[in-house]
């Protein structure tokens, strides 16, 4: 297997494609494009190797975080909106801001989506504890929940931001941006290299990896009960083993999954930008499992 190679160098501009095609952002160091070539895969001398089958997604990186091994890729450099997976580092920034969770936020007038005018569940008014909002924040991608969270961090949604891309830096996140803390935002972008350094780093976090897979969850808004549940179908299949998870969804970004899974007794991570169709990515994920349990048993063999 071929180590994990980061590339450096910051980006410079956004090319959301209105076509459905790979979303590329150019970047200085590197030019990729709409027909970048695959990485290829590698494998021991002597292992009998099964082909991937085609994938639905137009970016895709497979890693095994142990060894930094990149196990497949597929325009894996490509910097890309990446919509809701945004609220990782959102969650991480949370977290790691030592920040009370228990504190009560509340819902204001302030997070209703005015970008995409998107619908939401959490009305306006309504009061929380920091842990509720990250709850539904990372389980349902409730976009006001994650705008609270921004509001309320020391010097408000501004520092917040930078202190997004200040984690993001310092994770060696290069070819990543964050304008604001939902993934609301097309100008949120990242590339599957860069995501899966942060699917690495946020399931150190026994919060994150819990409240990402948890099946649902109830809040209290006013007299009444509001049930959420997780936006990843995959979390209620009894053959995966999901130790975190993210879904993402605008129109620029595609469907778009991170998981860290274990896989033929081994964790991987998988990062899938850019899938078109409401259930690809979920069927990507199955085929490279798939894939992955057929190589490791033909390499025992």
């Amino acid at each position: 297997m071929l180590a994990l190679a980061f590339l450096s160098g910051p980006v410079s501009s956004v090319q959301a494609r209105a076509a459905r095609t790979v979303k590329v952002v150019k970047t200085k160091p590197a030019h990729t494009h709409r027909h970048a070539r695959p990485h290829r895969r590698h494998r021991a001398p002597g292992a009998r190797a099964v082909r991937m089958v085609a994938l639905k997604s137009s970016a895709v990186l497979i890693l095994d975080p142990k060894t930094k091994a990149v196990l497949y890729g597929k325009n894996a450099q490509a910097v890309m909106p990446i919509a809701s997976l945004t609220k990782l580092m959102t969650a991480l920034v949370v977290l790691e801001a030592k920040q009370d969770m228990a504190e009560v936020l509340a819902v204001t007038d302030a997070d209703v989506d005015r970008l995409k005018y998107s619908s939401s569940r959490l009305h306006v008014g309504t009061r929380l504890s920091r842990s509720a909002m990250l709850h539904i924040a990372l389980m349902s991608s409730e976009n006001r929940a994650a705008s609270a969270l921004g509001r309320h961090y020391p010097g408000g949604t501004k520092a917040f931001v930078a202190a997004m891309n200040a984690k993001a830096r310092a994770l060696g996140m290069r070819r990543t941006h964050f304008v604001e803390p939902t993934g609301l935002s097309s100008a949120n972008v990242s590339t599957p290299e860069d995501l899966a350094r942060l699917v690495v780093a946020a399931e150190r976090h026994a919060l994150i990896r819990r409240y990402s897979t948890d099946r649902h969850f109830t809040i209290r808004q006013g007299r009444q009960h509001t049930d959420y549940h997780n936006t990843n179908r995959l979390t209620a299949n009894p053959r995966w083993k999901i130790r975190l998870q993210k879904t993402g969804y605008i129109a620029e970004a595609g469907r778009c999954m991170v998981l860290h899974a274990t896989v033929a007794g081994r964790p991987t991570v998988m990062v899938f930008l850019d899938a078109q169709g409401k259930f690809s990515r979920a069927a990507d994920a199955n085929r490279v499992r798939a894939w992955l349990a057929r190589n490791r048993l033909a390499a025992r063999g």
